[in-house]
């Protein structure tokens, strides 16, 4: 699940190398939380949320098929 946020958020960001993703594992549920660069946080936010509503989609349907719940936060 990291991988995957760490591959979308790079992918999205103009400095990749200043994406940090750590994932906080609980029993049944894992917090991925997600750090970019300040000038690059409405581009993974997207507008009105979309880019992130997307993302937290897919990492929804991924989690899913491990029969796990992954929540993303996208920090600031």
């Amino acid at each position: 699940m990291k991988n995957l946020i760490k591959y979308i958020a790079e992918a999205l960001v103009d400095n990749p190398d200043e994406v940090v993703v750590s994932e906080v594992q609980g029993e049944r549920t894992s917090v991925i939380e997600l750090k970019v660069a300040k000038e690059d946080l409405g581009k993974v936010i997207g507008k009105q949320g979309r880019t992130a509503r997307a993302m937290r989609t897919i990492l929804s349907a991924a989690s899913t098929k491990i029969k796990k719940r992954a929540v993303l936060e996208i920090l600031e």
